[in-house]
């Protein structure tokens, strides 16, 4: 798991920037944190990224389907909270 937190602290650095890879990543992880309101994730959106960045989305996708629990409740509300400020401003 501690090889999971890992990616998705990396995930959130890349997310933070304003790049079209950011903006990819952003997509991923709010498709996570709330689906319904934030939209989902197109997954050929992968072959956008570097490798390196789809390896740590594999990563988080597993750690996802492992521990079945939403990001906030893993103490990353307020990351999650400023992504979707800044990706889904008309959302928040």
């Amino acid at each position: 798991m501690n090889d999971a937190r890992a990616a998705l602290e990396r995930l959130l650095d890349v997310a933070r920037g304003d790049t079209g890879q950011s903006r990819k990543v952003a997509n991923f992880l709010l498709a996570w944190w709330n689906a319904a309101e934030c939209g989902g994730f197109d997954l050929t959106d992968v072959w956008g990224v570097d490798t390196s960045i789809a390896v740590d989305m594999v990563k988080v996708f597993a750690m996802v389907a492992g521990c079945r629990r939403y990001p906030d409740s893993m103490g990353y509300g307020k990351q999650f909270e400023a992504l979707a400020r800044v990706w889904r401003k008309e959302d928040v």
